[in-house]
């Protein structure tokens, strides 16, 4: 649906999952992708291989930390030079689940830092300059719980919240940048539900548990306390999602978080 050949794309946390299979989507879309992550070398090979055989014509791998600002602002640095992102999608992120009590301040510090502060630092890095050029597009990976919450998930409903309400001040504050032509500069959260990822793993596992190890029974039993379609979705559905936010027919959805979630916000 979106033809991005000549636009350069940095996708955070895509080593693996939703991250992966975005940078994937925008690749065979002719975008330029750079790849983040926390790898070994084989597996930042791996990640490149793969988004170079899903169509990217390059691709770079990225391996900042970022829960480190001057990291970041390295990364993002090194980004412009390679001619800068036009589509910057924050998808780094990691979850523990533990109740107020348990939610030492280590666990609070590192999912904030990871889910919420790092997406300011990348935003604040690249906005000014895909305004400058008049096509952007941000793209957060929030989660329902930045609409909705769950016991035992202080921390991390905090930092998808925080997530969705700094990505609608950016959009305000960017709305009017670049023409409706090239399709300016939007910014977006895209909040999914129960998705085929490595995050959600320990939870089906454990649900698994009480069915004898069946991981089938596991997930629908997991699923029907909350997502109404009792099924997950595969990484690559929100790869499409966010290659049609690229477009610049979409120059008019910004501040918007969009759930994928089979109902789950719906009730």
């Amino acid at each position: 649906m979106s033809e991005l050949t000549g636009k350069t794309a940095l996708v955070t946390g895509s080593v693996q999952g939703i991250g992966l299979a975005i940078a994937k989507v925008l690749g065979r879309a002719g975008a330029r992708v750079g790849v983040h992550g926390l790898a070994t070398d084989e597996e930042a090979k791996l990640t490149v291989e793969a988004v170079l055989e899903a169509g990217a014509p390059k691709v770079r791998f990225f391996d900042a930390d970022v829960r480190n600002v001057a990291a970041i602002e390295t990364m993002m640095g090194e980004v412009e030079g390679w001619g800068g992102a036009d589509i910057l999608v924050n998808n780094a992120g990691i979850q523990k689940t533990a109740s107020l009590a348990e939610a030492d301040p280590a666990i609070w510090d590192a999912i904030i830092g990871v889910n919420l502060s790092a997406a300011f630092h990348t935003m604040r890095l690249t906005l000014p300059a895909m305004a400058a050029r008049g096509y952007g597009r941000v793209i957060n990976i929030a989660s329902v719980h930045g609409l909705v919450a769950s016991v035992n998930k202080a921390p991390y409903v905090a930092s998808k919240f925080g997530l969705v309400g700094m990505s609608k001040v950016a959009a305000l504050e960017y709305a009017t940048a670049g023409r409706k032509a090239a399709g300016g500069v939007t910014v977006n959260c895209i909040a999914p539900g129960w998705t085929e990822t490595a995050i959600i793993e320990p939870q089906v596992a454990a649900r698994a548990e009480q069915f004898g190890g069946d991981r089938d029974k596991g997930i629908a039993d997991l699923l029907a306390e909350k997502q109404p379609s009792r099924r997950t979705s595969d990484p690559s559905e929100i790869g499409e999602l966010a290659l049609w936010l690229c477009n610049p027919i979409a120059h008019n959805v910004t501040g918007a978080t969009i759930p994928v979630d089979g109902g789950w916000t719906a009730q």
